[in-house]
């Protein structure tokens, strides 16, 4: 489903706010310290999911102060709609993953697919551990049981969108976590 931009400034108008900038914001420094306490002398190799968790990673990034790399990794189940397909790998980390500790960030954890998927080809290519943190996570029974290492939010089984993550391609840059009103 494609919308106009009009279309997207009045779901953004309508939306629920469910997590301030603010309240986003303390997340990612709960979720720093975390990350910090678990992988701050194993030089990780951070991987961004494309494109939902450009943002996310970016905040978690400047508040990481150890020594990492990144890179990035791009599967998506969306391809700019509401609803998830096929998973469809677009691009692969430049980086080697054999016997790296890897701390793959994804925007959302909602049924599990994508991520797991992520993690399993991280291991097939070699990653001596695969750790992953999500910004938000939806509270459902999760099919293959996925479980992610840091979870920053959760949200009832909804669609939401901010703070990286989309409606029709529109919001990824909205500074709060929204939910749209009739999803």
């Amino acid at each position: 489903m494609s919308i106009t931009p009009r279309q997207a400034a009045e779901v953004l108008a309508t939306a629920d706010l469910i997590y301030s900038q603010t309240e986003v914001e303390q997340a990612l420094d709960r979720m720093a310290i975390e990350i910090t306490g678990k992988l701050s002398g194993e030089d990780p190799l951070v991987l961004c999911v494309l494109n939902g968790a450009l943002i996310p990673t970016g905040h978690l990034l400047t508040r990481l102060n150890f020594p990492l790399r990144h890179d990035y990794i791009h599967a998506t189940r969306y391809r700019g709609g509401t609803s998830g397909a096929e998973l469809e790998w677009i691009g692969r980390p430049s980086t080697s993953l054999t016997g790296e500790t890897l701390l793959v960030v994804d925007d959302i954890l909602d049924e599990g697919v994508t991520l797991s998927a992520i993690v399993a080809a991280c291991r097939e290519a070699g990653a001596r551990v695969v750790y992953t943190a999500v910004l938000v996570e939806k509270l459902h029974e999760k099919g293959n049981g996925f479980v992610a290492d840091f979870v920053g939010l959760t949200v009832e089984d909804r669609y939401v969108f901010g703070y990286g993550m989309d409606f029709n391609g529109y919001h990824r840059n909205a500074p709060g976590i929204f939910g749209v009103q009739g999803y």
